[in-house]
């Protein structure tokens, strides 16, 4: 089985590179039955989409996303590992004076919104909790803006890339998972309250976990 694993930076997969002693990113690793490739997109929806343009193909059996998220729940704690079984481009649409129409209600064929199945198969995957997503190219961290975004599409984390991942896998119908630690809260942002190194630490133990579910 051919996987490839995609983030936005190295550093949310170094843990796991340094785990399985890879030489680097460029070859494939063998861990069992799965071809493991690996692919740093760089950070927001733009050079997500243009490095999974140049890259993602057929070939591959399952594209698996991780990263780091921001949650706008406190109900999940800081280091929670989920899955952002549905995400949306939040920001592609048009103004109306106060009022905002969502790309699909232009009347154009564009899509801002991607649902993604559970798979069954991987009992460490399917057991996540499924949460929605936003992806945005600013994140959140105006009190006004936050309860703005909340009353309009319910999210319950956001990241920069998720929807840009889903829509490029979706495209290609290659089978695919995006997997995120909560690393902060969405609130006026506010560094002191982040635990990235917990977040880092725990998304990589689960992604492991997951390539380990796939061997069997």
């Amino acid at each position: 089985m051919k996987i490839l694993l995609v983030a936005a930076t190295e550093m949310e997969i170094r843990p796991l590179l340094e785990k399985l002693a890879t030489p680097g990113l460029s070859a494939p690793l063998q861990l069992g039955n799965v071809e493991l490739r690996f692919l740093v997109t760089g950070v927001g929806m733009v050079a997500t989409a243009l490095s999974l343009g140049k890259h993602l193909s057929r070939e591959i059996d399952f594209a698996l996303n991780i990263g780091l998220a921001g949650s706008f729940h406190t109900g999940i704690e800081l280091g929670e590992v989920v899955e952002v079984g549905e995400d949306r481009f939040s920001e592609l649409g048009a103004e109306d004076g106060d009022a905002f129409i969502p790309a699909s209600g232009l009347g154009l064929r564009i899509e801002d919104a991607f649902v993604n199945p559970v798979y069954s198969y991987n009992k460490v995957l399917s057991a996540l909790p499924r949460v929605s997503g936003i992806t945005v190219n600013t994140v959140h961290g105006n009190e006004q803006s936050i309860e703005t975004v909340m009353n309009r599409f319910h999210p319950y984390v956001e990241s920069m890339e998720g929807a840009a991942f889903l829509m490029a896998c979706q495209s290609l119908k290659i089978p695919c998972a995006q997997v995120r630690a909560i690393s902060n809260y969405v609130e006026r942002r506010n560094k002191e309250r982040w635990n990235i190194p917990l977040a880092l630490s725990r998304l990589n133990i689960k992604t492991l976990e997951i390539l380990n579910a796939f061997e069997k």
